[in-house]
Formats: C-alpha cells, sequence, structure tokens
C-alpha cells in the first residue's frame, strides 16, 4: 500500500499522507475489549517516516468525530481538509458514523470531487489474508517467525529504558528495563531478541514481558526486560527497540528467587543456542 502511495505521491507531484485514528475506535467505544496494539503511536510515526512518507494526519478520534456522517467525512475531511487527490484504502474499509461509508461510496464519489480512488486487495502469505489480527493470533502463539513472514520484518517493541526494581542485578543478571506504551501487549513469555539502539550494532539478549508471577501480585502490569549478552554499558535514558525472534518459554512462578535465578540462567543459555543454531544454518 505504501509502495503505491509513493508511486502516485511522485506521479502526481503531491506530497504522500497517512491518515490514522488515535485512539483507535474500538479503544475509544470498548477499551476493554479492544485488541492489543501491535505499535504505539511513536512508533507507527517512527515507521510510516522510515518508508518515505511525507506527512501523517492523526485523527483525534472522540464522541463528535464519531458521528460525522460517511459523505460529510468524504467531503469534509478528505476534500476539504486534506486536498485528496488520490486515495487508496483496503477492500474492507468502512467509515463515517454506524460505518455507512465503504468503498463503493468513495468510488461513487471520486469523480465528482475530483480525485482517484483505489482499493488494496486482501494480501495473502502461505494461504492467510494478511492482517493485524493475524499477526496478532501469531504472537500470542509465541510464533514470532509466522509474525515476521506476515509482517515483512521482526515485531518489536520500543521505549525508552528506565529504573526498576533492580532485581535482576541482584540476582546476577542485570536488565534493561523498558517503558512500554502499549495498555496491553500482544505477546508474552520468554524470548531471544535483538536490540538495536543499545550500542552502534545490534546486541542479542533475553528478555521477559510479562507480569513476573514470582515477584509481583496478580493484576500488576506487565513489564519488558532484556538481558544483555557480554553488555556492561549504562543505557538508562536511551531508546532502544527489541526485535522478538524466538519464544523461549511461557512466564511460570517459582517458590522462591533462587529457583528463578537457576530458570533464568536456563534461559539465557537456551537464548544463546538459539542463536548459535541460527547462525549454523545460515553457514549450511
Amino acid at each position: 500500500m505504501l509502495d503505491e502511495l509513493a508511486r502516485a505521491s511522485h506521479r502526481l507531484g503531491i506530497l504522500s499522507c497517512v491518515m490514522i485514528f488515535e485512539p483507535q475506535p474500538r479503544e475509544f467505544f470498548a477499551p476493554d475489549k479492544a485488541p492489543a496494539r501491535l505499535t504505539s503511536l511513536r512508533e507507527k510515526l517512527e515507521q510510516l517516516e522510515a518508508c518515505g512518507v511525507n506527512h501523517v494526519h492523526v485523527c483525534r478520534f472522540n464522541y463528535a468525530f464519531a458521528q460525522i456522517a460517511a459523505q460529510d467525512f468524504i467531503e469534509r475531511v478528505l476534500v476539504r481538509g486534506l486536498g485528496v487527490r488520490w486515495l487508496q484504502v483496503g477492500d474492507d474499509f468502512r467509515f463515517g458514523s454506524r460505518r455507512a461509508g465503504d468503498f463503493v461510496m468513495l468510488k461513487q464519489e471520486a469523480p465528482r470531487l475530483g480525485f482517484e480512488v483505489k482499493a488494496l486487495p486482501s494480501v495473502m502469505v502461505e494461504g492467510l489474508r494478511v492482517s493485524s489480527t493475524a499477526v496478532r493470533d501469531a504472537l500470542a502463539a509465541g510464533d514470532c517467525a509466522r509474525a515476521a513472514r506476515l509482517l515483512g520484518r521482526t515485531y518489536g517493541i520500543g521505549g525508552r529504558v528506565v529504573r526498576g526494581d533492580q532485581l535482576g542485578r541482584k540476582l546476577g543478571y542485570p536488565t534493561a528495563n523498558v517503558q512500554m506504551k502499549h495498555n496491553r501487549a500482544p505477546l508474552c513469555g520468554i524470548f531471544a531478541v535483538e536490540v538495536h539502539g543499545a550500542a552502534q550494532n545490534v546486541v542479542r539478549g533475553a528478555a521477559s514481558l510479562g507480569v513476573r508471577p514470582t515477584v509481583k501480585v496478580q493484576g500488576a502490569s506487565a513489564v519488558l526486560e532484556v538481558y544483555l549478552f557480554d553488555f556492561k554499558e549504562e543505557i538508562y535514558g536511551h531508546s532502544i527497540r527489541v526485535d522478538f525472534l524466538h519464544k523461549l518459554r511461557d512466564e511460570e512462578k517459582y517458590a522462591d528467587l533462587e529457583t528463578l535465578k537457576r530458570q533464568i540462567a536456563l534461559d539465557v543459555e537456551n537464548a544463546q543456542k538459539y542463536f548459535q543454531n541460527a547462525s549454523a544454518r545460515k553457514i549450511g
């Protein structure tokens, strides 16, 4: 879709623009039932910039915005507000009050209002329609490789390194505690990861993403902690991205900290073996 946008922008000699909604409509109407986000707003903006998008229009989704009729959305927001000349949407895109607008309506109104419109057909990977739902399902199942094939990139979470409770340091495995902007992460467990932003090169490590049941009370928020292999630098305040390559196991609650420490050592060993095996496969 973004490649098509770039080509149309070049052909027409105008800036490329992506429209997104914040919060997501399902988050606004039913925050407790909304699906986990794959990216925070900041991550989404960074990724769109990296793809060469000139402008991102963030629509603040609230009750008033939800009441805009589909016809008004086309004329007020798209035509008068953004000056749209070329528009592309997913083939299942719905908009306007009560989701009354669709691609057929856009196609009917485009000639009269002076813009082109195109629908992007479903993209299939291994017989599966690529969608945020399919990616979330893969991540929830711990299948990082399938999620990466659907996304076209490794799934990662970005955030600033903040001070935690220093438990990892006390156990002999100091971790980078990553401040997450997600209300709820789409995956949890123990993972082999690669970290960008901690050093000039990519740093490998083992990460825990979850509620830490051994040391936290029930109902605690999820925490992302990363132990970086052969890394001694202080990186508090750094913005890093943690890419999830392989799930090692689910979270578990242990009887005491000594048992937890032995399991962390095993997790680190298994993560290192994963990278060693991955390197061997590349060479072979």
